[in-house]
């Protein structure tokens, strides 16, 4: 597989922009008398220049709105791709009510967008315009296509003090694939140095995709280090810190050899789907399902005088065609095989999504 789709360079992930603001538009299904909602109106009213009254303290006088049915607060997000974003640019921008029955027909506010830090009060982005509520969704839920304004640039970095940290999608983390991708990295940069003792010890020596052109990379050696099953840590060569996309691109491009994932069993329960590796065996078992009576595994039948040969376990895939073709339902296969992984007699690994 290709380094570049079993994981991603720290830095380049999303984030969340976030902030409280007004709906306004909506056909009596607002918050009504919530105190919280007509301050934050009040407030609304007086920065646009509207004749809000104060009490004798000086308190913005909530009675003007108080009786205010066609507005609601609500929570406004938006997500940041991971490349970052530029000023200038829009996001979608999703509204969920706190109190409010429907906000079909309303109209967002101008709202501020702050980062995800609550110690940062930065407005990075402001959000307005008409919700539009999906008809399959729930009406206390809408978007706005293109509604947040990038007031400032957001840069993803993806390099600290001239090194780069590769994380592995969960999929594939392990310590087994985080030492298996150290060592194709730290061949395939001895390769490109024409260190051949380095490049030895195996991994892209014995199968890459390095072309010609590939030599011109850098002229000095990289080193890759596994800090644990998620992260590896890779410098970037002395002549391309200065611009190291052209170093990063080729490494994601690098061919990894991973470990064969055919003894895996893949489960989701809510879809019916079953997904079952070649390699997944159980051990020797009866199994009783109803009135059908199904036995896997086991030792041959071996003649007197005969050398017995190895006992060998069944498949799961095997087991699994002979209660389909017995009409034997999806659900109760899932519960036949959990069964087996509780009692130890499945040889695998078993993810449920």
């Amino acid at each position: 597989m290709r380094l570049g789709d079993i994981c991603r360079v720290r830095g380049q992930e999303t984030n969340t922009l976030q902030g409280l603001g007004l709906v306004v538009g909506l056909r009596g299904t607002g918050d009504g008398d919530a105190a919280t909602t007509s301050r934050a109106l009040a407030r609304a009213m007086q920065l646009m220049g509207g004749p809000v009254s104060s009490d004798t303290t000086g308190q913005l006088n909530l009675d003007d709105v108080a009786d205010a049915k066609n507005v609601a607060m609500v929570v406004v997000t938006a997500v940041v791709p991971a490349v970052g974003a530029q000023q200038g640019d829009l996001l979608d921008v999703s509204v969920s009510a706190i109190s409010a029955k429907s906000l079909e027909g309303g109209r967002l506010l101008t709202t501020p967008m702050l980062g995800p830090r609550t110690d940062d009060r930065n407005v990075y982005a402001l959000a307005q315009g008409q919700l539009r509520v999906s008809p399959d969704g729930p009406a206390t839920v809408a978007t706005v296509e293109g509604g947040a304004k990038m007031e400032s640039t957001i840069k993803a970095n993806f390099h600290t003090d001239g090194r780069i940290t590769l994380i592995l999608d969960q999929d594939f983390a392990d310590f087994i694939t985080a030492q298996r991708v150290e060592d194709e990295i730290n061949n395939y940069m001895a390769i490109i140095a024409g260190d051949s003792a380095t490049a030895s010890r195996g991994g892209l020596a014995n199968g890459s995709n390095l072309t010609p052109g590939s030599a011109r990379l850098s002229s000095n050696l990289s080193t890759a280090r596994a800090i644990d099953q998620l992260h590896i840590e890779v410098e970037i060569p002395e002549l391309d810190r200065s611009s190291p996309v052209r170093f990063i691109s080729l490494l994601l491009d690098t061919t990894i050899h991973l470990q064969s994932k055919s003894n895996r069993v893949v489960i989701n329960e809510s879809d019916g789907i079953v997904v079952i590796g070649k390699d997944v065996e159980i051990a020797p078992v009866l199994v009783t399902h109803r009135n059908l009576r199904i036995e896997a595994g086991g030792p041959e039948f071996v003649e007197i005088g005969q050398d017995a040969s190895p006992e060998t376990n069944a498949k799961l895939k095997d087991l699994a065609d002979a209660l389909n073709a017995l009409d034997v339902s999806t659900e109760d296969l899932i519960a036949i095989i959990k069964t087996l992984k509780a009692k130890g007699d499945l040889y695998g690994e078993v993810v449920f999504q």
